[in-house]
């Protein structure tokens, strides 16, 4: 995702549509005093005081995008459940994707914590902490209904062009198949380059292309071919270290889970609920 680097970090405030989660920014935050460090309920330090400040990348529907100019998704939601016990505010910095790898807006201190439908991996294990395991995620392959594509094989037994979201293991899991996609900046760039015919077919995780296939323009020229089980479970990255966030994160997301909370979020961005779809722990 080399397009990306150097852009400009954008701020963007963050809401949910669930009447039930509003907030009130800073209710029990505060400074420690000399100390330069800013903490939350519970102990947990944040960057900035009254808010926990949440690094993502725009868009990738339904986990996070801007709807009627606001930040809204899966993920927002789930983050919206952790500030509500930590007595603080979500805001949202727009980062670019790469950054996810080197756990670089954490380590400077700009972010508390990064959610954008990022899969665990122990690469990015190296650099950064994760929570538990929020949801499981699957590839598809979705292609032109006329491309002649019923399967992955067929992508590179037919040389058909494939497109794939840049520094994301849709496209890594293409290049360990031997195919070369092309690499995309962002996921509104992946759905552009396969309605424009610059590629045929693409990979990216299966709730993505859901939310794509709502469009009935998209279902009629569009079809899903392979849904490509390849173990991937999403976490919320926090710091190295930061035992204390991420133990919040926990919480937050089993709670969630024991009182309906996140079975009712699923279904509103996502599509019907299946509980595999929330792990009881990291792997």
């Amino acid at each position: 995702m080399n397009t990306l680097l150097g852009r400009p970090a954008r701020i963007l405030a963050a809401t949910t549509a669930t009447a039930g989660l509003l907030l009130v920014a800073g209710c029990t935050s505060s400074d420690s005093g000399g100390s330069g460090k800013k903490t939350a309920a519970g102990g947990v330090e944040v960057v900035k005081a009254g808010q926990l400040t949440t690094c993502t990348h725009l868009p990738y529907p339904p986990f996070q995008s801007e709807i009627d100019g606001k930040v809204q998704g899966f993920d927002v939601s789930i983050i919206d459940l952790v500030a509500k016990d930590l007595g603080v505010k979500q805001e949202i910095l727009d980062t670019p994707f790469e950054n996810f790898k080197t756990g670089a807006f954490l380590n400077s201190g700009q972010c508390d914590l990064a959610a954008a439908g990022i899969t665990i991996t122990d690469e990015r294990k190296k650099n950064v902490d994760f929570s538990d395991p929020y949801f499981d995620a699957t590839q598809a392959l979705l292609v032109a209904k006329n491309s002649g594509v019923t399967s992955l094989a067929d992508v590179k037994s037919k040389g058909v062009k494939l497109g794939a979201q840049a520094q994301t293991t849709g496209e890594d899991y293409a290049k360990s198949k031997g195919l070369d996609p092309v690499s995309f900046e962002s996921s509104d760039a992946v759905i552009n380059g396969l309605r424009t015919g610059q590629v045929k077919a693409v990979i990216i995780d299966y709730p993505v292309v859901q939310g794509w296939l709502k469009d009935k323009a998209t279902a009629d020229a569009f079809k899903v071919v392979d849904n490509l089980n390849t173990g991937e479970q999403y976490g919320i990255m926090v710091k190295k270290g930061n035992t204390k966030l991420a133990a919040a994160i926990n919480k937050a997301i089993k709670d969630a889970k024991a009182d309906g909370t996140y079975k009712k979020l699923y279904e509103q961005w996502i599509g019907p609920y299946n509980a595999s779809a929330a792990s009881p722990s990291a792997s």
